[in-house]
């Protein structure tokens, strides 16, 4: 008899959207849970998503390829373009290894060196450039792709003649997904996921549609005929019904945007808001729009446009109402530091976007399903020690 879809499974799958990959050495538990449920996720990622679940008998991965790529799906810790070159340079570097063979800082920095397509060389003896490696080896560090045997990475940031010795694991051949084809015969970004189509061809649309919804914070009508968010609003019943069964969200559509909400917070999921103090002021950023929506005009898709100066003015508007609850360092800090922290959430979650021609904000309609606010007692308590 068949397995229905239970809560295993679910969270089984949440598991696998969330993280890069599930290491059976260091979650074995997880591990355990996704084989028990295997055949009916690998079933259901592949006709949904189109996904390949790959497991291991060392490690298991979801190969996650979004429909665009956005600044988020980046590295948060990399700073520099610099940096991803050097990365792929030190993934070229280990996979040339053999497992658990030992090699020298000093080894993998010559061969980096070596292999450096930028047009200005590296110099290690340039500060700059030592934090760009310090960043991509601790990054190869979290993803277990390399392991440290024996000094610290981060004294090599001070003085470049630091070592350090690592060695490399089983995981390091299997980081780099496989492509269609050679990836010298793609020419941009764009042609690399154009080719993922090419084994979708009779299902695109529904693999395209689920892959923007549990990907993405929300997805947004782009234009009038937009093909995509039309199939959301015609088959909203029918996605709904099936995302609740076999995740633990729920499917909202509204004219301009479609997104999956949860009910309930799990430790497993990257939700919004988190924990992190610069929420507070997102929330209520989001509420002051809501509540003086007169002043601000939407376009034809639910944008409402801001310049610059009027984004300031708001903010510190916002910070004269709410900023007595904040958190210290948005309590007293300047609005000018305030502002950018704000704006690189709204970015990430996908509430915000950059006018190009103009440098203006375009505010976006997931940033009105959220709204916070102090309690009136609260406020009124704050306005009466201004008034002193």
């Amino acid at each position: 008899m068949e397995l229905t879809f239970d809560e295993k499974a679910q969270k089984a799958l949440r598991i696998l959207m969330e993280k890069f990959w599930i290491l059976r050495l260091e979650e074995p538990e997880t591990y355990q849970l996704i084989r028990e449920r295997e055949k009916m996720i690998k079933r259901y990622v592949d006709e949904k998503f189109g996904f390949d679940l790959i497991v291991h008998q060392h490690f298991i991965k979801l190969e996650k390829i979004p429909v665009e790529t956005k600044s988020w799906m980046g590295i948060q810790e990399f700073q520099e373009s610099r940096d991803y070159a050097i990365f792929c340079c030190a993934l070229a570097f280990t996979e040339s290894r053999s497992v658990d063979e030992q090699f020298l800082l000093s080894d993998i920095c010559e061969d980096i060196k070596d292999m450096y397509p930028g047009e200005m060389a590296l110099d290690w003896t340039n500060y700059n450039h030592r934090c760009s490696l310090v960043r991509v080896i601790k990054q190869m560090e979290k993803l277990s792709i390399l392991k440290k045997v024996e000094g610290e990475i981060d004294q090599f940031a001070m003085n470049e003649d630091q070592e350090v010795l690592y060695e490399t694991t089983i995981y390091a051949r299997y980081f780099m997904r496989s492509y269609p084809k050679d990836l010298f015969e793609y020419d941009s970004i764009a042609d690399v996921l154009a080719s993922e189509w090419e084994r979708h061809e009779t299902d695109e649309r529904r693999k395209r549609v689920y892959r923007k919804l549990v990907i993405s914070p929300v997805v947004y009508r782009e234009r009038e005929d937009d093909a995509d968010f039309a199939y959301i609003r015609n088959y909203r019943n029918r996605l709904r019904d099936d995302l609740e069964a076999h995740t633990m969200f729920r499917l909202e559509v509204f004219k301009n945007a479609a997104l999956l909400v949860s009910d309930e917070r799990k430790q497993d999921l990257n939700l919004f808001p988190d924990q992190k103090a610069i929420m507070d002021v997102v929330l209520h950023f989001a509420s002051y729009i809501r509540e003086n929506y007169e002043q601000f005009i939407p376009d034809e898709l639910g944008n409402i446009r801001v310049t610059q100066v009027m984004f300031e003015q708001v903010v510190k508007e916002v910070h004269s109402i709410y900023g007595k609850g904040w958190s210290k360092q948005y309590r007293e800090g300047s609005i000018p530091s305030t502002m950018n922290d704000l704006i690189d959430v709204l970015f990430d979650w996908e509430m915000m976007a950059l006018e190009k021609e103009t440098g203006a904000y375009l505010l976006k309609p997931l940033l009105g399903r959220v709204s916070g606010r102090y309690p009136k007692r609260f406020l009124e308590e704050g306005q009466h020690e201004q008034a002193k």
